[in-house]
């Protein structure tokens, strides 16, 4: 059995490639959309990919499992369980709990773990070349090396009342019936790590055992007590705050997201012509380089959604594609920059992108207005905006901001002041700059605290 984990490092997303090297047959289980990385990995491994599947209906990024089955003509496998409000509402084969994918030597057994989703299953796997019991579970979004899913997310980014209780009892319950009845040396493969918003306290490994985590993570001492309240009040209390986009994705991944097919490779566009797209407002000029350097000087009405480790998850809070249509222009060093950042951006369903240019030379140009922390205290500002988490807001903050994170602004307009300046600081400046680009495009007054809140503490403004 060939057994691999591809790691996005931005949304701290794992997908797995599971293979039976007799049969030549392998599945994909929680693909991205960006499929390439899957076709290459089969290829290198002599496998046709012949399944592919997910554990739940995911809120944090786009599903590959329709792109890839359409690329492949691979089988769809996805859940049928959570009850009628919970189903897929796209063809593909349902699973319920203790059904199985087959592939030569390789078993894969759905389990029905419900409580960060009413569908969430997770994958129990057996190699039948080696062993005719389970070696190993996908768990999802359910177990984490440390960490348990977050019950929270159909309350935050669903439009759900209150189901965070039951979600936390039913994870109670999954453990208990599911995780904790597996032998010990199961070896554990999660859907996210450390970085991700789909848990508080994500461990960085990139598996685990059931014995570890039995004995190991916080939540051990309230299941060996049968302490569920106690369970349930530490695993919601202190949840990070949930991205806005979050509830696109629900409802598109629940829908079936739009299948892309190959993509022409970006173009590469003259200054004149993206110049006569901003001057129109048909087009949204995207600068990808470091806040430090857009602060020097930047095109007029830009997004600033930095290259590197979290493109698609700026991207995705700059960017709303069910209100704007209007497709991108990035700012990149060459096409295989901009194809890189392109491949992140479809990851959370930011597929429109007209080109890339490499340079600002004949645009429109302006540059960021910032206000020093020794300015701040005699400033007449409309609202101090802290864009950080409530967890650092609670943490300190500088007195008399209101907090509402960078990935929740463009969703909440209506809670900041029509008229007047907005004062906007994160914790070093790179959220800030996400968030103040967005703001500024959406029409608002901005100033950036220059440094952000570790800039304010180091002015000792904070004394």
């Amino acid at each position: 059995m060939l057994l691999e984990r591809i790691y996005d490092e931005d949304l701290a997303q794992a997908s797995y490639l599971i293979g039976c090297q007799r049969t030549g047959e392998a599945v994909v289980v929680d693909a991205r959309r960006d499929i390439s990385t899957y076709l290459r990995l089969a290829a290198a491994n002599g496998l046709r990919i012949a399944a592919v599947t997910e554990t739940h209906i995911h809120a944090d990024y786009l599903s590959g499992t329709r792109e890839l089955a359409a690329a492949t003509g691979a089988e769809m496998y996805v859940s049928g369980e959570g009850g009628r409000d919970w189903q897929y509402r796209f063809e593909a084969a349902r699973l319920h709990d203790g059904d199985t994918i087959r592939l030569g030597n390789v078993t894969l057994k759905a389990l029905h773990t419900p409580g960060h989703t009413p569908e969430h299953l997770s994958f129990l796997v057996t190699d039948g070349a080696f062993a005719d019991t389970p070696g190993y579970l996908l768990s999802g979004d359910f177990v984490f090396s440390g960490d348990l899913g977050r019950p929270d997310l159909l309350d935050e980014a669903a439009g759900g009342v209150d189901t965070r209780f039951e979600g936390a009892r039913q994870i109670f319950r999954s453990l208990q019936e599911k995780f904790l009845s597996l032998p010990d040396h199961v070896q554990v493969y999660p859907g996210h790590g450390s970085g991700s918003a789909c848990g508080k306290a994500l461990g960085a490994l990139p598996s685990t055992t059931v014995g570890y985590e039995r004995l190991y993570a916080w939540w051990g001492k309230h299941l060996a007590a049968g302490d569920e309240q106690g369970f349930v009040d530490e695993l919601l209390d202190g949840q990070p705050d949930a991205h806005a986009y979050f509830g696109r994705m629900k409802r598109e991944n629940r829908q079936g997201p739009a299948v892309m097919g190959d993509r022409a490779p970006l173009p590469g566009l003259a200054a004149d012509d993206v110049a006569r797209r901003l001057a129109q407002d048909t087009a949204t000029f995207v600068d990808t380089r470091p806040h430090t350097e857009v602060h020097w000087g930047t095109v007029a009405g830009a997004l600033n959604i930095p290259a590197g480790k979290k493109t698609a998850s700026f991207g995705a809070w700059a960017v709303d594609p069910e209100t704007d249509e209007r497709p991108l222009v990035l700012l990149a060093s060459d096409q295989d920059a901009a194809q890189e950042m392109w491949d992140q951006l479809v990851r959370v369903g930011v597929d429109r992108v007209a080109g890339y240019i490499t340079s600002l030379d004949g645009l429109p140009q302006t540059t960021p207005r910032l206000i020093q922390p020794e300015e701040l205290e005699g400033f007449d500002a409309a609202l101090v905006l802290d864009v950080r988490n409530r967890t650092e807001h609670s943490a300190g903050h500088i007195p008399g901001s209101r907090q509402l994170s960078a990935g929740r602004v463009l969703w909440n307009l209506d809670q900041l002041p029509a008229e007047g300046t907005i004062v906007t600081y994160c914790q070093s400046g790179v959220r800030n700059s996400v968030a103040a680009s967005t703001l500024r495009r959406a029409g608002y007054d901005v100033l950036e605290l220059d440094g952000s809140y570790a800039g304010w503490i180091r002015s000792d403004r904070s004394a």
